[in-house]
């Protein structure tokens, strides 16, 4: 996923730098991990209707399967969008 401009990879402590680097620049209540910038990655990828064998190849799962939970998360996304819809339609 991180090529430096050295076309070498970035080793795991050297991109942990970066995303923190980044993370303070940008005032995050948290620091962003290179974990859950993929997570991040993932779900907005689904949320986009992206289809999984498109995202599996950049998701680094072996089997499809793995990527319900993507699936799951944003459908809890949906839900509550539907639920604040749904409560105006009531009013």
């Amino acid at each position: 996923m991180f090529e430096s401009s050295w076309k070498k990879k970035y080793t795991d402590r050297g991109i942990r730098k970066i995303l923190t680097k980044y993370s303070e620049e940008a005032k995050l209540s948290q620091n962003l991990s290179p974990r859950k910038l993929r997570h991040f990655l993932l779900t907005w990828l689904k949320k986009q209707g992206i289809d999984d064998v498109l995202i599996q190849s950049y998701s680094g799962h072996e089997s499809r399967k793995s990527l319900e939970v993507y699936s799951k998360l944003a459908i809890t996304d949906a839900q509550f969008e539907y639920n604040e819809v749904i409560n105006e339609f009531l009013i």
